[in-house]
């Protein structure tokens, strides 16, 4: 088998751009990928073509040597953009690999170790404590979700005095959590800090209600400070969705710096890197809940590598624009969407496919054909003097 074609879609995911890949092979079989969307995303398009360049005539079910083939071309460590368009080939190489034998992606990851994968949903304003309640009520009965993730900022940091901060915060979640006593929350604190004793005194209120975790209070760059900081607390910590590989990692786990792990299969490079990082946190005694904010193809690769996870915890997942419920747990949509058939949440958990090669999920290539290219962009907190905070 040679891979004859590659293929790169622009599209979007309600307000999020999306770049999809499919990789074609002499055998009639296509694989895909998804990219992640750091921007500036119409950059990939050109940048998958020249990786085509050098993949094209390889067997596609050499995946390590082909991944480290990018990686040696490359000279120098390809970064945010480049391990995106990785991650996309190494996704379409895995679903190729199955496909070709008539299998799910996880048997050829050693098989499930379990039967479904527990997902959390992330609720992303700050409203009232009961609109909380009868916003996770709402998703309980749809999909029997007990698992949310929200914002612990009630009032922002970058304006307000530092003690209202941590005074309002401790109030919400007070309510919060007497009003919702059956649900789990996390708790993402989205880098938003740049001084450690914040990210300390922050996680210090959180902790009192036991969250499901505390995720990434502070920049991501200094290892150390990430080892000082678990030390000083009792919440689970969580980070590594701005990590790209198993070195980065290895560090982070080296200084205590993580309960949990955060790696994004559609930034670090893919399944292939993704496999290296959960063993490294493995040997650790470190779970890994994949960062997952992309789309439905992308929630169908994190799938099959969280039922193959021995040390899996949770995965993040979002709704497919227009998401119906089938009591089987398979996708539905109001609405038409690139992913056909999107796994569905059924009692808090996505079932696995076994009938089903590869991803498990239908692309609709005619959905794809029209550019659905969306900008975004992050928007950047101004703080009383003019200057300009993190987000």
């Amino acid at each position: 088998m040679k891979i004859t074609g590659l293929r790169s879609f622009m599209t979007c995911d309600r307000d999020r751009p999306r770049v999809l890949v499919a990789i074609d092979t002499d055998e009639g079989i296509t694989g895909w990928g998804e990219c992640y969307n750091h921007g500036p995303d119409k950059a990939l398009i050109p940048l998958l073509d020249y990786l085509f360049l050098q993949i094209v005539g390889e067997d596609p079910r050499r995946i390590e040597r082909i991944m480290l083939k990018l990686l040696q071309q490359a000279r120098f460590p390809p970064g945010a953009l480049g391990l995106a368009a990785h991650s996309a080939i190494d996704h379409a190489l895995w679903d190729i690999s199955a496909k070709a034998l008539g299998v799910p992606v996880y048997q050829l990851l050693g098989g499930a170790v379990r039967d479904r994968v527990r997902v959390y949903l992330g609720v992303y304003s700050a409203p009232d404590p009961l609109e909380v309640r009868d916003f996770c009520a709402a998703q309980q009965e749809l999909y029997g979700l007990t698992a949310f993730k929200m914002s612990p900022y009630r009032i922002d940091p970058n304006s307000a005095p530092w003690g209202k901060v941590l005074t309002a915060t401790a109030d919400w979640v007070a309510v919060l959590h007497a009003a919702c006593p059956d649900y789990e929350f996390a708790y993402d604190a989205h880098a938003k800090l740049y001084e450690p004793w914040q990210a300390v005194q922050l996680g210090q209120v959180l902790g009192q209600f036991h969250p499901l975790f505390y995720e990434e209070p502070m920049r991501p760059e200094n290892i150390d400070a990430w080892g000082a900081l678990k030390a000083q607390l009792t919440v689970p910590l969580a980070t590594g969705e701005s990590l790209y590989n198993r070195w980065e990692f290895l560090r982070l786990l080296q200084a205590k710096g993580a309960d949990i792990v955060q790696p994004d299969i559609c930034a670090v490079g893919g399944i292939t890197e993704m496999r290296r990082i959960a063993a490294l946190a493995d040997a650790f005694y470190v779970n890994v809940a994949p960062h997952n904010p992309m789309g439905p193809l992308a929630t169908a690769v994190n799938l099959h590598f969280c039922a193959a996870l021995t040390n899996f915890k949770i995965l993040e997942y979002r709704l497919p624009k227009g998401a119906s419920y089938h009591s089987d747990g398979m996708g539905g949509s109001d609405s038409a969407d690139y992913v056909v058939d999107p796994y569905l949440p059924k009692d808090g958990y996505l079932d696995l496919r076994p009938d089903r090669p590869g991803w498990g999920v239908e692309i609709d290539e005619a959905y794809l054909k029209t550019d659905r290219y969306v900008h975004w962009e992050r928007k950047l907190p101004v703080r009383p003097d003019g200057s300009t905070g993190y987000v």
